[in-house]
């Protein structure tokens, strides 16, 4: 049989009876569609959250408090110790190499009042350097000065929904008016740009201080809260990852590292790991949606074999006239194969739109990548053959006597 009669054989079988090979058709398109869709939510999380995690910085290496030690060992909780100074950072910032910026922070939580209203926020005090190294730019007024750091000045640099929280949704003129942090006035001199939630804070709710005021006024002691890094590359984050923390191991007068009372985090290994975790929930994901592949094929088996009980006298008239068992087989396998490559056009279509409904719904940026629509398509056509090969056999292996003698 020549390749045209057989496509227009296989196409006249497959219609003969619509709403049967749709139904079938169904569970590969479910299947098909579930995986496509699935994938792109996973990718789209994945991207989501590293684009978050850079979003903090760059480069970034973080060295926060680690466990208060004690006689005999640590037995305060991790985050416990204040050890952190501002001689640590500058010691990191004159003695590590690939470091473009050393940043000193003093974190804490307080009431703010404004006018007429109050909030419970973020304080970070913190360095000019700061804008930089957290890529954190200014929308309004300015960021803090060395002016500031150097006479403890009470200001203060509002996110835009610290500023929204104390002053009003769409409130101009906000430089230069002041706030209660703790009993003591700060006045405004910079706003910055809406940047959104990192996972780690949400700078747009966060109030900038110098950090001289916030030991002073808040925290009434010298320790830092946390000395940001920012290396010169992301290759290079990991050597200087390491040379800090045996610089503070020698300044802490620590031998045994498993005792350090800080702990530093690379930004390259948070997001790696990251990625690792959203990269093994998408192919969970996958697979769990892969189960409506497996179900529709066995549909396709069945129909196919339905099929070929239906057909036993056309196919025994077929072979008495000269068919061979190659192009029975050929004929039934492309039926099977046929029907599963539709199916297959038709997921990846709704699997594409269904992305879309989730992207526009602003739930998450999904991302439908094309090796996953290939492979859509080969997982597709891989179930046409496999599971369209049992029947096509038994059709082409049927004894054309006992086929056209068949009621």
């Amino acid at each position: 049989m020549k390749i045209s009669d057989i496509i227009s054989e296989t196409s006249s079988a497959l219609f003969a009876n619509k709403v049967r090979t749709g139904l079938t058709m169904l569970g590969i398109v479910i299947g098909i569609a579930s995986v496509i869709a699935m994938t792109a939510i996973g990718q789209g999380a994945q991207n989501s959250i590293s684009s978050s995690i850079q979003s903090i910085g760059a480069n970034l290496v973080m060295v926060m408090p680690g466990a208060a030690r004690t006689f005999g060992g640590p037995s305060a909780g991790r985050g416990g110790a204040q050890t952190l100074t501002v001689e640590d950072a500058d010691a990191i910032e004159s003695q590590i190499s690939d470091v473009v910026g050393v940043v000193r922070e003093v974190t804490s939580r307080k009431q703010v009042v404004g006018t007429g209203t109050n909030t419970n926020t973020s304080i970070i005090g913190t360095e000019p350097a700061y804008s930089t190294v957290r890529n954190v730019s200014i929308d309004e007024g300015d960021f803090l000065s060395t002016q500031n750091i150097t006479s403890g000045s009470k200001v203060a640099v509002l996110g835009p929904t610290a500023r929204d929280d104390l002053f009003g949704v769409g409130v101009t003129g906000v430089i230069g008016q002041t706030i209660r942090i703790s009993g003591s006035e700060y006045v405004v001199i910079g706003i910055t740009k809406a940047k959104g939630g990192s996972g780690f804070s949400n700078s747009d709710d966060t109030i900038f201080i110098p950090y001289t005021t916030a030991q002073r006024y808040l925290t009434g002691n010298k320790y830092l809260s946390e000395i940001d890094i920012s290396a010169t590359s992301s290759d290079v984050s990991a050597q200087v990852q390491s040379d800090v923390t045996n610089l503070l191991l020698i300044r802490h007068n620590i031998s045994d590292p498993t005792k350090a009372d800080f702990n530093i985090l690379n930004q390259a290994d948070i997001i790696a790991t990251a990625s690792s975790v959203t990269g093994t929930f998408t192919l969970f994901l996958a697979a769990v949606a892969g189960i409506s592949l497996l179900v529709g094929g066995i549909g396709i088996m069945n129909m196919m074999l339905t099929t070929v009980t239906e057909r036993t006298r056309e196919i025994g008239l077929r072979k008495a006239i000269g068919a061979k068992k190659k192009d029975i087989n050929t004929q039934f396998l492309l039926e099977a194969v046929m029907l599963t490559f539709i199916s297959g056009v038709i997921g990846v279509i709704l699997g594409w739109l269904i992305s879309l409904a989730v992207t526009y719904s602003g739930i998450i940026q999904t991302q439908v990548s094309l090796p996953t629509v290939l492979l859509a398509f080969a997982v597709s056509a891989g179930i046409g053959i496999v599971f369209g090969y049992y029947p096509a056999r038994r059709a082409a292996n049927l004894n054309p006597i006992d086929a056209l003698r068949y009621e």
